[in-house]
């Protein structure tokens, strides 16, 4: 966690694209806070799957939660289309996902969750709710610079003093392998959890929900499902 109020938070905000992270953090806030929402981000994403996707998550999270349910509140869409066009890359125009000059994958958009945290920010601030959830792993981060916890912690602290008062930005994920990911989520929701991000959230950096594998839908060999599946594939062996 980047930072900590003195009083455990009773509401939080929750960054929510509906792929497996966030859907797993979404779970993860239900269970510590007692009131929840959710924002997401359009960003001129090539693939409008990821936007309804989120939408068929939080739908199925009251159904396999029932004793949090009443926890979840409103959704909120933030349109950042004009940013997506400033920011292209190969997940809002065609391009190849492979790697740039600097050493970076094209599937990079610079400077997304910086974005995604300010607006988030503004928002909490504005209905009130104490903190902010996201899915940043530094484990499995895929080469992204802002999701590393230096980045969040930079972050939370320049948001604190921006708004002058402190922001929280909670990262449960920050530490953990694509396996222990799914290992959260069974422990947070069990079986039932697990199977609603299988056939629910979306994660595939082609928007392929055509191929059904056994860790949920996407084409299997971009960098996002080949995390997702290994991922999936050490959680089931340990168990």
């Amino acid at each position: 966690m980047s930072a900590a109020l003195q009083n455990p938070a009773k509401s939080a905000l929750v960054l929510f694209s509906g792929g497996q992270d966030s859907a797993t953090c979404l779970a993860w806030a239900l269970a510590r806070h007692e009131r929840v929402e959710t924002v997401g981000f359009d960003y001129g994403q090539r693939h409008a799957v990821e936007m309804q996707a989120r939408l068929a998550v939080r739908d199925g999270m009251a159904r396999v939660l029932p004793r949090l349910a009443h926890r979840l509140g409103p959704d909120h869409v933030v349109d950042l289309t004009g940013y997506g066009r400033i920011a292209e890359s190969a997940l809002t125009a065609d391009r190849a996902i492979e790697m740039d000059a600097r050493g970076l994958p094209t599937t990079f958009v610079p400077g997304r969750n910086l974005v995604f945290l300010t607006v988030a920010a503004a928002l909490a601030d504005r209905r009130g709710l104490e903190v902010l959830v996201g899915g940043m792993c530094e484990t499995d981060f895929s080469g992204y610079p802002d999701c590393r916890r230096a980045t969040i912690d930079a972050m939370a602290q320049a948001l604190s003093l921006g708004l002058d008062k402190p922001v929280v930005i909670e990262t449960p994920l920050m530490a953990l392998t694509k396996a222990d990911t799914w290992a959260l989520a069974h422990d947070l929701g069990g079986q039932a959890l697990v199977e609603l991000i299988v056939e629910a959230s979306h994660t595939c950096y082609r928007g392929d929900r055509g191929q059904r594998q056994t860790w949920g839908y996407g084409c299997g060999d971009c960098p996002a499902c080949e995390l997702r599946a290994a991922g999936h594939a050490e959680w089931v062996a340990r168990t």
